[in-house]
């Protein structure tokens, strides 16, 4: 008889991406020929990094996206699955060809993307399996496929999902769109920047709050991730953690997931983002997604 499955279960939603990721010595601008002195093919995004993230910490993670049904669509389903994530409710767009990145990373971890989102994957959000959120303890998306994004957003607060957006670079509009749809929304600074154009971090924290959000907050690498909540407008910073970055990639998405699994096991918000903190900074050390000891580990310490 099988043990039943008591992992907390998180639903993300958005970009999976086939991510080509260059060791260089510099980042130099064109033109120019340079060499690299590693390369790695992998699965990326912003919600499918996240969905790695919670499997490896220990959730279960039903993932939402599309790819085409080109070279780079099924092997990077097979990718994600490969690290634990549920995508049987993915969508193979026909006649679709999936997003792809370059990633040139640097000595000291920082990278320049260069991404390509696909031609033909479609907006239309009907085909979404709804009702799977309503088995879910929390719900994360990011703005990469807004449709999708808004539809499944709406569904969870309906059913008292708490949910979760990755408040990244994108359109102002979007973002004016979406943010009050979520319970928890957490930007980079760029993201904050579109947000809230010319208002201090806190203000732009504040109009989120005050467009419906419980909790807002944008992560700002070493110094720390700034947020409040609805019940306590004061801001606090959740300090980062001493690390040595090797590959920043994906660790914001990382923060994300984790966060989301936070919130799924109901940790409080602070608790929350300290987790958080955790898992990125591992993600930025390693250029990996760490495990739940290790994080852990690195909390204890």
């Amino acid at each position: 008889m099988n043990e039943p499955d008591l992992r907390p279960i998180v639903v993300c939603l958005g970009s999976v991406v086939m991510d080509h990721t260059f060791l260089v010595q510099d980042i130099v601008q064109p033109p120019s020929k340079n060499r690299a002195s590693g390369y790695s093919l992998g699965a990326g995004g912003l919600a499918a990094n996240a969905a790695v993230g919670v499997a490896r910490l220990g959730g279960h993670c039903i993932f939402w996206g599309r790819v085409g049904d080109d070279l780079n669509g099924p092997p990077l389903l097979e990718a994600l699955a490969a690290q634990g994530v549920d995508v049987a409710h993915c969508h193979l767009a026909a006649n679709a060809r999936t997003p792809v990145s370059a990633v040139l990373v640097d000595p000291v971890g920082e990278r320049s993307i260069y991404s390509y989102r696909g031609d033909n994957l479609g907006t239309d959000p009907d085909w979404l399996p709804l009702h799977l959120l309503e088995t879910a303890q929390s719900f994360l998306c990011d703005p990469r496929w807004a449709e999708g994004s808004a539809r499944a957003l709406d569904h969870a607060r309906l059913h008292g999902i708490p949910s979760v957006i990755d408040g990244e670079k994108s359109e102002t509009r979007l973002l004016l769109d979406l943010i009050p749809r979520a319970d928890h929304a957490i930007f980079s600074e760029p993201g904050l920047t579109n947000y809230a154009p010319g208002a201090r971090p806190v203000e732009g924290l504040r109009k989120a709050i005050a467009a419906g959000c419980r909790t807002a907050a944008v992560t700002r690498g070493e110094k720390g991730t700034l947020w409040l909540t609805a019940e306590d407008p004061e801001p606090r910073i959740t300090p980062a953690f001493r690390v040595q970055a090797t590959n920043t990639t994906g660790a914001g998405d990382v923060f994300h997931g984790a966060y989301a699994l936070a919130m799924a096991e109901r940790q409080s918000v602070a608790e929350a983002m300290r987790f958080a903190s955790a898992a990125g900074g591992l993600r930025a050390r390693d250029g990996a997604t760490p495990s739940r000891a290790m994080v852990e580990e690195l909390l204890r310490g």
